[in-house]
């Protein structure tokens, strides 16, 4: 398969991606822009196709950006205390001079402070869409407060009380007809950080309705997405993309994932599948994954893989020559050729006035 390197952003060298070469033909077939956040890094990043063919990626800098959300005009991402809402400005047609046909600039900033912020989803709360996030340090589902750093909107059962101590690991979110559905956790603990002791296999899926757990015996599992009438999950600490049936309360894997996964999107029969190489600490020494990866002769990789969830194939990839280690979050924009943001210093913004 042909390779080439792309320049990574305003702030990354020229080798800093290696794309497959039917990447961009991927693209064009799905007829999208990603966007991709890496905490490790603080980036918000755009991989998109240039007007005059090729792949081009922006980033803007965003100190622990992890939580990502869109729905190609309004855009949510976490901070390491904030969640930004940007928005954007780009009418039907019109481009930026590089040939984005979406500008994102900031509208709104929400101060939640240093809560670990997660997945997010956007649902109708109190007559209007509003964020709902994976507040991992405090164990519960929240929503931003007008008069606090968040509101409670939903726990586990088995955690007994608000408490910044990451219990159990909170992790990921599914929205299923703009509701908040199904969320996972590494484990079930319900004291401080007792999840890195049931790393290996305490992993859960709960029904967000019901309180009920759906699916135990992961290991580390991460990005539980509702598409196409059924429940996906990322099962990370073994490296497995997969299916949930939530009546029988089994997991089915699909693929495996060079990479610890995190991140997971769809585009049609594609999956759009985040991948970090583990840091070679106690957070994820001891997972199959390691043991998987070396009976296969394999690097584990930092990047992202299509995977055609029918036939568990990959058929397109990008990975991250250096700089960026660990991706935390994937979304697609679809009918996006090119994605920009503006940051929050400089002339940029400051040009950025607008009447409603």
């Amino acid at each position: 398969m042909n390779t080439t390197a792309i320049s990574g952003g305003s702030q990354g060298r020229g080798d800093m991606l290696m794309l497959a070469g039917s990447f961009e033909d991927w693209l064009g077939e799905a007829d999208a822009c990603l966007a991709l956040t890496t905490y490790q890094r603080g980036r918000l990043m755009f991989v998109g196709r240039k007007p005059a063919g090729g792949v081009r990626a922006h980033e803007r800098l965003i100190q622990q950006c992890q939580g990502l959300w869109t729905d190609g005009e309004d855009l949510w991402v976490s901070g390491l205390y904030s969640l930004i809402r940007m928005r954007n400005v780009l009418a039907a047609g019109e481009r930026t001079p590089t040939g984005a046909d979406r500008l994102f600039v900031p509208r709104e900033t929400r101060i939640t402070g240093g809560v670990d912020v997660h997945d997010i989803g956007v649902t109708g709360i109190d007559g209007r869409p509003q964020p709902v996030f994976i507040n991992t340090a405090y164990s519960c589902l929240a929503t931003v407060s007008e008069t606090a750093s968040f509101r409670e909107f939903w726990r586990p059962r088995f955690i007994s009380a608000l408490a910044n101590e990451d219990r159990c690991h909170l992790n990921g979110l599914a929205m299923r007809e703009g509701k908040p559905a199904f969320v996972s956790a590494v484990s079930q603990s319900d004291v401080a950080d007792g999840w890195r002791e049931r790393r290996r296999d305490g992993g859960v899926v709960i029904d967000v309705a019901s309180g009920e757990v759906v699916l135990g015996g992961l290991s580390m599992p991460h990005s539980p997405r509702w598409h196409d009438d059924r429940l996906w999950l990322l099962n990370s600490g073994t490296g497995e993309f997969g299916t949930v049936d939530i009546a029988a309360g089994r997991f089915t894997p699909v693929a495996f994932c060079p990479g610890y996964a995190r991140g997971l999107a769809f585009v049609g029969k594609y999956a759009v599948i985040g991948l970090s190489r583990p840091r070679h600490n106690q957070t994820f020494e001891g997972l199959e994954l390691q043991d998987r990866l070396k009976a296969k002769d394999a690097t584990p990789r930092c990047g992202v893989i299509v995977v055609d969830t029918v036939s568990g194939t990959t058929v397109s990839w990008l990975r991250f020559n250096h700089t960026v280690e660990e991706l935390y979050d994937v979304a697609v924009l679809p009918g996006v050729r090119q994605a920009e943001a503006i940051g929050f210093q400089g002339e940029a913004i400051e040009r950025q006035v607008s009447v409603e």
